[in-house]
């Protein structure tokens, strides 16, 4: 269903990225950002389902600034090692100028465009929320956000969280709504990961409930 592209950012740099487009006129357009270990198959086939689902999708390999251009990592001990290191080898602004990129790609063919991450994606779907002209931005388990709990959202926002994550704290998850009273935020009986069915911290019951959530949240701020 899907694609490989590539995108331009305003500074110049060129990134790959992968967007599957549904087989009728788009509902609208999805930002899917990844996690820690690059655009690899799960990130795919996500965007291959909201694209079965009417919406245009597109994931920008954002590590494409790091010196692993194209990486697509697993789950083991060690890909997480290497997905953090290659994480810290680009800001986080140069990130937003991706992610804008991105969004003007979707929002070029007409469409409204909301944003979803996971993981470290989680927390990057959160700042476009904040700073790019998105409709809505969903964040599934972002570990990041306290550093920019203060910038105030430009679109609402939608936030599902694990209670048994122990990299996000309960109470950073507390904090992130106080400072945002307006977002939506739920907490799952599961991990960090939860909703990734190629990771051992997989909980069918949370994934299926956080996707229905997502996917009403897209159809009301998308307009479809």
């Amino acid at each position: 269903m899907g694609r490989d592209i590539t995108i331009q950012a305003s500074d110049g740099h060129r990134f790959a990225a992968y967007r599957a487009d549904p087989a009728g006129k788009p509902k609208g357009g999805i930002v899917v950002v990844q996690e820690i270990f690059g655009v690899n198959k799960h990130i795919r086939e996500l965007s291959d389902g909201f694209a079965a689902d009417s919406y245009a999708a597109i994931a920008p390999s954002l590590y494409d600034r790091s010196s692993r251009k194209g990486i697509q990592l697993g789950y083991t001990p060690d890909d997480i090692a290497i997905g953090r290191k290659l994480r810290e080898e680009f800001t986080w602004e140069q990130a937003m100028l991706d992610m804008a990129a991105t969004v003007a790609a979707l929002a070029g063919d007409g469409l409204k465009v909301a944003t979803v991450g996971y993981c470290w994606g989680g927390s990057v779907s959160y700042l476009a929320g904040c700073r790019l002209p998105v409709q809505g931005a969903v964040v599934y388990y972002g570990g990041q956000i306290m550093p920019f709990v203060r910038e105030s959202e430009r679109c609402p926002l939608l936030m599902h969280f694990g209670d048994r994550d122990a990299s996000i704290p309960l109470s950073d998850v507390e904090a992130i709504g106080k400072a945002h009273p307006k977002a939506v935020v739920h907490v799952y009986a599961a991990d960090h990961g939860f909703s990734c069915d190629h990771r051992k911290q997989y909980d069918a019951a949370a994934a299926k409930l956080a996707r229905e959530r997502t996917m009403a949240f897209f159809a009301k701020q998308l307009g479809a």
